[in-house]
């Protein structure tokens, strides 16, 4: 029977996951004293990190004892045990290679320590950073990210729309004169998952067709306006529907820069504003440049109003289809003047009641499985959560496109009856930004 692993855990795997260290089987943890000093310096503040840090330092609260530092803990039942490690001298060869004395450099110390302590058992340091990865790899220690809430393969990641080219003229009039098609009449070669989208296509024609996982059948998708915003792909036809649909409470929907995320999403909220008590339309900040907010001038608003932009930006474009003396266009201002629409940073969202609400979530591919989990996990009776991003343009340093949370979602949550998810491939901005988006 093969021995158990040995898993010394980065500071930026905890600020990912504060229960990263129960998900390690019956693997032992070990926690570098390093990483405890990282965490205080995390523990304030108002971000996503800064929460993950308290949470951590709450669960260590709750498992505190000598044992720690002195054999270590059991996490559980069928789990490993957690050890805290502390600091350890820097090899020659560690020195040789790297001369500053940096946290990143004291894990890989505390790490080296452990492979020769452990010589009988598997050593590895877990942690998001690909540089530290490197390091350790140079001084041979084995290394590896954070697969816990990875997406297992990106490539088969559920588009939520399938083509069938195979069928009939007389089926496909059928489905126009009816409405719908049973399971059997239509004879998917694959059985259908909720909510998919179909593009069912004869010689001669073709029709947008939906699976409702309630009636268990093919149902024809109708091209509907959004609050003035026109569909112009079948991509755009299919998220309207699912965005429009009560049935369904959540949406994901992905694609490069220009397909329409977050315009046809806004849009539907407006288009269902007597539906719901209010709209909320929130996206993470993720600093540039590593510099913080704070640094911006202003007060809090002045502060977060340039991430903030191209929210306003949509709405705007919506805005544009109606004239400034309509009811439509006065709805919209009197939704903004009564706080039933509203544009915010995600930070300043949470602990708010999200009962009988529109919930957009825009960029979502910057925020972790956790935070997500976080979000929706805070959604009441009556609320429907749309998450919208594009999984190839992602600002945080320790994410990728499996581990993002936007990623995860649409891999958990497929085949579940209230969930729907559409990639929109076609960018329909400009011809100008299509070929930017394809070719830059």
């Amino acid at each position: 029977m093969p021995k158990s692993k040995v898993f010394v855990i980065d500071t930026n795997v905890i600020l990912h996951d504060h229960e990263c260290i129960y998900h390690f089987n019956d693997n032992d943890v070990i926690l570098p004293i390093t990483v405890l000093e990282e965490l205080d310096r995390f523990k304030r503040g108002n971000d996503q990190i800064n929460f993950q840090a308290r949470q951590f330092v709450r669960v260590l609260d709750e498992i505190v004892g000598d044992e720690l530092f002195n054999g270590g803990i059991s996490l559980g039942i069928d789990k490993g045990k957690l050890t805290i490690e502390t600091g350890k001298p820097f090899s020659e060869k560690l020195k040789e290679s790297f001369r500053e004395d940096i946290p990143d450099h004291r894990i890989l110390a505390i790490t080296e320590f452990l492979r020769e302590k452990f010589k009988d058992r598997k050593v590895i340091l877990v942690t998001k950073d690909v540089n530290l990865r490197m390091k350790a790899k140079s001084l041979h220690i084995e290394s590896e990210d954070y697969k816990n809430d990875k997406v297992r393969d990106i490539n088969v990641l559920h588009q939520g729309i399938r083509e069938d080219k195979e069928y009939s003229d007389q089926l496909i009039a059928r489905l126009y004169e009816n409405n719908f098609l049973t399971l059997e009449e239509a004879a998917i070669e694959r059985p259908p998952f909720a909510n998919e989208f179909f593009i069912l296509k004869s010689s001669r024609s073709s029709v947008l067709a939906h699976y409702s996982p309630f009636r268990q059948r093919f149902e024809r998708v109708d091209k509907k306006t959004a609050y003035g915003i026109k569909p112009r792909n079948a991509e755009q036809t299919f998220s309207i529907h699912a965005l429009l649909d009560p049935e369904i409470k959540l949406v994901s929907l992905t694609g490069k820069a220009g397909t329409g995320k977050t315009l046809l999403a806004l849009a539907a909220a407006i288009a269902q504003h007597s539906t719901y008590e209010q709209i909320l339309l929130a996206r993470p900040i993720v600093a540039l440049s590593n510099r913080d907010i704070g640094f911006l001038p202003g007060d809090a608003e002045e502060k977060v109003s340039p991430y903030m932009q191209p929210l306003f930006d949509n709405l705007a474009v919506i805005k544009r289809c109606f004239n400034q003396n309509s009811q439509e266009y006065k709805l919209i201002e009197d939704l903004k003047k009564d706080d039933r629409l509203v544009i915010s940073p995600l930070a300043f969202i949470r602990g708010r009641s999200l009962s009988n609400c529109y919930f957009i979530i825009d960029e979502a591919q910057n925020l972790t499985p956790h935070e997500v989990k976080t979000i929706i996990t805070r959604a009441g009776e009556g609320t429907k959560m749309i998450f919208t991003g594009d999984i190839q343009q992602i600002d945080s340093p320790y994410l990728d496109m499996q581990s993002n949370g936007l990623a995860y979602l649409t891999d958990r949550m497929k085949g579940q009856d209230i969930f729907a998810h559409i990639n929109l491939v076609k960018g329909e901005r400009s011809y100008l930004a299509e070929l930017a988006s394809d070719l830059l």
